[in-house]
């Protein structure tokens, strides 16, 4: 499942946003910046997939190797679990514009190393690679914060779902061209794929510098584990929100078969690294589609019967996607698991984005990524186990039906979600 940002209700009628948001200068560079740096993620994640897996394939099974992929996954999130509620009181305390330059400046170095590992042999690119995970991971468990809790500061607070629906429509674009350009740039190496993305991450880390960013106010009122738990506290308490966020966690961590592509791309459907692009980026042309139908006509009523809803239709599309031994049917699964996504991140962060407080966005949004990355990452690993005792294909299989049962007894373990009528309703859930 391809974790994207979504939309907040959008009172125009047009199906493309207002292009008026882009005439305050620190959101402009902002947005292109970020949009860089999404592009490029997507295009490192896919070198990053497919060298690892045709490197562990030299010596061992389809299973085996599978189960060395999903180890990257575990690689990225333990520095998230343990930095995450740190980098979100960070963004709460210290100038979010420089942690995201500073955090973007050591991700260009640790892209350095990728692209001389890629000249090194197995044995040494394999635990290069690793560390160079883990290194990406610590930089994913402060930028996130930072970079969700500034936007909201750069534009008038009438202009924010604007800004909300243009990230949204930006993140989704760099998550479909950013596969796509890794797919075909890997056909002349990863080191060419290393290059570009370092090229682009120089851009962005100078668009970062030259906007105009509002003074930061710290948040000091309170020591950092006391905003740390104050973060946690207001997730645990509103059950509405809780719901949302555990059902994302669970589907992910089972149901995710973004790890398991590059399998799928060299040993099912035998299309090699430039397929394998477009496989990571059809759930993001799905969820553009419903992005762009959300623009015109935005979720009002019964937003938790419709999240619950993309849940089980995620989960009969993984289903297909299993059993598919054709290229344009798996791309066709993948697109509906992407449209149903959008659906099911659009109620989620639109619960969060309007319960939240201003001066706590920053420990919400860590709190939140905890659980996303870990359905993210974590859930990659759990692919990689699966995958070595129940095969790639078990695996996926696995994941659909999980999706399933969580749509069904979701209804019951949080009666609140279910029921939600408006996005309102999470400010008193």
């Amino acid at each position: 499942m391809v974790r994207l940002h979504t939309m907040t209700m959008i009172k125009s009628r047009s199906i493309v946003p207002s292009l008026a948001i882009f005439r305050h200068q620190a959101y402009r560079h902002y947005w292109i910046a970020r949009q860089l740096i999404s592009a490029e993620r997507q295009m490192i994640t896919v070198a990053i997939g497919w060298q690892i897996y045709d490197l562990a394939r030299e010596t061992r099974s389809i299973e085996e190797a599978a189960f060395i992929l999903g180890l990257v996954g575990l690689a990225q999130f333990v520095p998230v679990l343990l930095l995450s509620l740190v980098g979100g009181q960070a963004a709460d305390r210290i100038d979010r514009k420089f942690i995201l330059i500073a955090s973007n400046v050591f991700r260009l170095l640790v892209i350095g190393g990728l692209y001389w590992a890629s000249f090194t042999p197995t044995h040494i690119a394999i635990p290069a690679i690793f560390i160079a995970s883990a290194a990406m991971g610590g930089i994913n468990a402060f930028t996130p914060a930072a970079s969700n809790a500034l936007y909201p500061t750069l534009v008038p607070r009438e202009d924010l779902p604007l800004a909300i629906a243009w990230n949204s429509l930006g993140y989704q674009s760099a998550a479909i061209i950013g596969p796509a350009i890794g797919g075909f740039l890997y056909i002349a190496g990863p080191d060419v794929v290393y290059a570009v993305a370092g090229v682009m991450t120089v851009i962005a880390i100078g668009l970062f510098s030259l906007a105009k960013t509002p003074k930061h106010e710290p948040d000091n009122s309170k020591r950092s584990l006391a905003l740390i738990f104050e973060g946690i506290r207001y997730v645990r308490d509103n059950k509405i929100v809780l719901g949302a966020i555990s059902l994302d966690l669970v589907v992910v961590f089972f149901g995710g078969v973004t790890a398991l592509l590059p399998v799928f791309a060299r040993d099912i459907l035998h299309i090699g690294a430039e397929g394998l692009g477009i496989l990571r980026a059809a759930p993001a042309a799905g969820a553009v589609v419903v992005a762009f139908l959300l623009a015109r006509r935005s979720l009002t009523r019964k937003v938790g019967t419709w999240m619950l809803g993309a849940i089980a239709v995620y989960g009969v599309a993984m289903l297909g996607f299993a059993f598919s031994k054709l290229f344009w049917l798996s791309c066709a699964a993948l697109v509906v698991t992407g449209a149903a996504d959008m659906i099911s991140v659009y109620v989620r962060q639109s619960l969060i984005q309007l319960a939240t407080p201003d001066k706590m966005r920053g420990r919400v949004s860590s709190v939140s990524f905890i659980f996303i990355s870990a359905s993210n990452e974590l859930g990659e690993f759990e692919s990689g186990v699966a995958a070595r005792f129940l095969g790639p294909v078990g695996a996926v299989i696995l994941g659909g039906c999980v999706s399933l049962a969580c749509a069904a007894s979701w209804f019951k373990f949080f009666p609140g979600l279910a029921k939600a009528d408006r996005f309102e309703d999470a400010a008193v859930g």
